[in-house]
């Protein structure tokens, strides 16, 4: 019988298959937090005189007990049983009879799914932030270790300016300390505590949400109860934007990497195990893993618009539409995670092209040098950028090869390390050790 159940009522096998549709495959993601919120409910229901010492004792070991069962992947959702939230009050049933039974007390299955996927969408933004900094950290080391590797850089896709694989890496590193912020907000979002909302209008037990803000390492909680039931759906849409952000800065990088690596522009290879051959051209080494790498960031940044659309004109209150948001927002973790992993794998092997600029195609590229070397002679800037333009035409442009760029964030000076504090301080505004303390506590 389901939780919602009535007696001498049956609900229809297609309805039934219809609306739970995919929901007991991913309620699987949400086992463990589905556990550590049962055991911070159960000690607070003790508080407010609905255990008793004893019961809330058994409810522990044996909540804990399971918890073991999902981090040994033994735990299933039976046939028949409906999501993890009833798979878990029965076992707690099966095992401690009517002390089982007393878990749902002052709580809706709607608080119940609610604070498991805020425990589970915290703890899945900061494996992306953990992964995230590990590319970060790539970038950082190549980019310092080629900061002297000069590269052509484009507008338009035209050569420009020269640039620097140390600033083409720093680029990309200074992009993930600004996805960090996007990551950062989004966390905090996720970690607020639901718990004793109900169903989305409190309860009349007298309920310490306080304790379990603080049980759960919460960093506050949703106060008004309509609003915590409102933030299903905000919580998953502003999780997927952070996602869909770290995904736009690996996709661009993702098409340089193609880009360069062509025979076209030749300013990067990877090595022969990154790449793959063709079944009919025996000299391709195809940059197979930067271009699924494009394809996976780009099809992630798709998913906040999913989640727009479920959510056009709902009005206030919980609706079931909410549930498929499921099936949008656990797979993106899995897929990003992916991707970043690769990602940090991927810029270890990447070799550089040293002395590019050496060859006589890049010699516009030094056009500006020219107009600045003019401008230090005396020479106003409009009247320099005349007389170079003048050079290029007549032929007798030649190209001044030295550069002298010293200012913050240009060739000379990358500010590798202002770069870093900006990554260090969005990590820092996560939280994080509050967070494990609290798990860990629950689970002691």
């Amino acid at each position: 019988m389901k939780l919602w159940q009535k007696e001498g009522t049956v609900t229809a096998e297609n309805i039934e298959r219809f609306t739970v549709g995919r929901d007991r495959e991913m309620d699987l993601y949400l086992a463990p937090f589905d556990v550590l919120g049962n055991l911070a409910h159960a000690r607070m229901l003790e508080t407010i005189g609905l255990l008793s010492k004893a019961e809330l004792d058994l409810l522990n070991a044996e909540l804990r007990a399971i918890y073991a069962q999902i981090g040994a992947g033994q735990f299933v959702i039976e046939d028949g049983v409906e999501d993890v939230h009833s798979q878990v009050e029965l076992l707690l049933t099966r095992k401690l009879g009517d002390v089982g039974k007393k878990i749902h007390s002052g709580r809706s299955r709607n608080d119940q799914v609610l604070v498991d996927l805020k425990l589970f969408t915290r703890d899945r933004l900061w494996a992306v932030a953990e992964a995230t900094r590990r590319v970060f950290d790539r970038l950082v080391e190549r980019s310092e270790q080629h900061k002297d590797d000069l590269l052509p850089g484009y507008t338009h896709l035209q050569i420009a300016m020269p640039s620097s694989f140390g600033l083409w890496f720093g680029a990309y590193a200074e992009a993930l300390a600004d996805d960090m912020l996007t990551l950062q907000t989004a966390y905090r979002l996720a970690n607020r505590n639901p718990l004793g909302s109900g169903a989305g209008y409190g309860s009349s037990f007298p309920l310490n949400r306080r304790l379990t803000t603080e049980l759960l390492g919460f960093e506050g909680m949703h106060v008004n109860v309509v609003y915590a039931q409102m933030s299903r759906g905000k919580t998953e849409q502003t999780a997927l934007s952070a996602l869909a952000t770290v995904a736009a800065t690996l996709s661009r990088m993702a098409m340089d990497i193609c880009l360069y690596n062509s025979q076209n522009f030749g300013f990067l290879t990877l090595p022969d195990a990154l790449t793959t051959g063709s079944s009919i051209m025996p000299h391709k080494k195809n940059p197979d893993v930067a271009e699924l790498l494009r394809a996976k960031t780009n099809r992630l940044k798709a998913l906040p618009m999913e989640v727009t659309l479920v959510l056009s004109n709902l009005p206030s209150g919980y609706h079931r539409d909410m549930q498929i948001l499921k099936e949008v927002l656990m797979p993106a973790f899995d897929e990003l995670l992916d991707c970043l992993n690769i990602c940090a794998f991927m810029l270890e092997q990447l070799q550089v092209k040293p002395n590019l600029l050496d060859d006589d195609r890049y010699d516009l590229l030094f056009s500006v040098e020219r107009v600045n070397e003019l401008v230090l002679q005396g020479v106003p800037f409009r009247e320099a950028y005349r007389i170079v333009g003048k050079e290029i035409n007549e032929g007798s442009y030649r190209a001044p090869r030295q550069l002298n760029h010293t200012h913050e964030g240009s060739i000379g000076n990358l500010g590798t390390g202002e770069i870093i504090a900006q990554m260090e301080a969005a990590t820092a505004g996560f939280g994080r050790q509050r967070v494990d303390e609290a798990v860990a506590n629950l689970l002691a």
